[in-house]
């Protein structure tokens, strides 16, 4: 994979879309995340999974949010200095990623603005949705990166 130039403040506009590559959920990933990070029933054990909320194996959000930070990276969305987050405004989890599941990435750019205590820096606000292979968003944030100016 080659990596793409990064991208300045300068060169960003509201309403830019920026989509990346898919990813495969895969059963033995979901449990392993889960065992490491969030070992709860519902992410580690079919049959428990069946008698819970979600009817069914499920990845943790968290895995679901660090499959989106990777898809994110590598994705055309490059923003100079690198994925710095600044502040999260909202995340959602509207339905359970699944083993199988094919995710993909778009961000959306909702606003530019240049900062205005460092100078050479700015804020993107950005809304990233992550959607499986049915086009159901099963993620959904909108987040605030703070993006290098040309010549910072």
């Amino acid at each position: 994979m080659t990596r793409q130039s990064e991208t300045f403040l300068e060169d960003f506009t509201p309403g830019q879309i920026f989509r990346s590559e898919r990813f495969v959920m895969t059963i033995e990933a979901i449990k392993a995340f889960a065992r490491e990070y969030d070992p709860q029933p519902f992410h580690l054990d079919e049959e428990a999974a069946r008698d819970s909320l979600f009817e069914g194996l499920a990845a943790s959000g968290w895995h679901t949010a660090a499959v989106t930070m990777k898809l994110l990276t590598t994705s055309p969305f490059r923003p100079a200095g690198g994925h710095v987050g600044g502040r999260l405004e909202e995340l959602r989890w509207p339905l359970p990623t699944r083993p199988g599941d094919e995710l993909r990435v778009e961000s959306e750019i909702l606003e530019v603005r240049a900062s205005e205590s460092r100078h050479g820096y700015g804020w993107l606000r950005v809304r990233t949705t992550t959607f499986n292979q049915a086009d159901e968003i099963v993620q959904t944030y909108v987040g605030n990166v703070i993006v290098r100016a040309r010549g910072a």
